[in-house]
């Protein structure tokens, strides 16, 4: 599953190639879209996805439109185990397993910080979820604490997780700092950028993803302070990159949120889209292990500034570094493969 044909000729090429590009103008224009119109987004995201969540609703329409296409994909493959990390096929088991048309065990991997209302519960066999406030939320919605583990969002194997606090806190401290969100657009992160003064203290690698108008912008900017990085697909020389940081400065999305939390990492986030990101940032903070760089529009400080107002602190790095502690605390230390493992030779047998 998951597995790709090898394109062997060049007509076959194409049209992968014309697939990403239409998925990645799809994906552009939504994000243009949002950032049009970020109220109307969040009221529509809010209203139908995340409000009253703690209500069960029918979707009947997604219901008419997949159940026969998951139905007919459960017949071909005839899994031994079904593990959801989206919410769509999620709701479609549990819909499967209420009507007792589906016995095949079911595991929902949650990849952001909270659940939202389209996510199938009731009737799914496991979940991993990224907290402890995600665990009480579905005990309360009448799941069992023993079909619940707290594993945090998965990750490569190859991010090494970091033993013990990693913060500089030097005076006045010389830091390296890593960028992130630039995958999709311009737009914050080139305003975060501009607000970069000319402290040659701090070092900024700025990782564009596949964003080649970002990394080509930042490239004719010649400061030797602001490095950009394109897109870097091998975990093991991403684990080398947050080895050689001090901390980074990211949107709430789940993965480099879950990955920088494994290298104790100190986590600033300048910006969150509309909806799902939003909340992700409220739970984040709510759980003390981000720091919300909410000031940095303001002309009055540089970006290096505020990130000194908090490494100078030696109360508020102790305070952070508590709040990470704390999370780790209610995680399982078992790697989540080693959890499905034991549930497929014992419960699930």
């Amino acid at each position: 599953m998951g597995i790709f044909p090898k394109l062997l000729d060049e007509k076959r090429e194409n049209r992968f190639q014309k697939g990403n590009e239409g998925k990645r103008l799809f994906q552009t224009s939504i994000l243009k879209w949002i950032q049009a119109f970020p109220g109307l987004y969040n009221w529509i995201y809010q209203s139908f996805v995340y409000k009253n969540v703690e209500k069960n609703k029918r979707y009947r329409l997604y219901e008419l439109l997949f159940i026969t296409f998951m139905k007919r994909l459960i017949k071909e493959k005839q899994p031994d185990l079904i593990i959801c990390t989206h919410a769509l096929p999620s709701y479609m088991l549990n819909y499967l397993k209420e009507k007792g048309e589906l016995r095949t065990p079911v595991i929902n991997v949650y990849t952001d910080y909270f659940i939202h209302r389209f996510w199938g519960i009731k009737h799914i066999d496991f979940h991993f979820v990224p907290s402890h406030h995600m665990k009480e939320f579905l005990k309360n919605k009448g799941v069992k604490e023993e079909q619940i583990f707290v594993t945090g969002i998965p990750i490569h194997k190859k991010i090494k997780k970091q033993e013990g606090q990693a913060v500089n806190i030097s005076s006045p401290p010389s830091l390296s700092v890593l960028i992130t969100g630039g995958n999709l657009g311009v737009g914050a992160i080139e305003d975060l950028i501009e607000k970069i003064g000319q402290e040659k203290n701090i070092h900024f690698y700025v990782l564009c993803g596949k964003n080649e108008k970002l990394y080509q912008k930042l490239q004719t900017l010649q400061k030797d302070h602001i490095i950009p990085l394109t897109y870097i697909n091998c975990r093991s020389k991403m684990n080398e990159l947050y080895d050689q940081i001090d901390a980074i400065i990211t949107k709430p999305g789940g993965v480099t949120v879950s990955e920088s939390l494994f290298k104790r990492k100190p986590i600033f986030v300048y910006d969150a889209l509309p909806g799902q990101e939003e909340i992700n940032l409220q739970q984040l903070k709510q759980l003390g292990v981000i720091i919300h760089l909410n000031k940095w529009k303001d002309a009055k400080n540089t970006i290096e500034e505020q990130l000194y107002m908090f490494f100078q602190n030696k109360n508020q790095v102790q305070q952070y570094q508590d709040c990470i502690t704390e999370y780790y605390h209610h995680l399982i230390a078992k790697d989540p493969s080693q959890i499905i493992e034991e549930l497929m030779t014992k419960d699930l047998k």
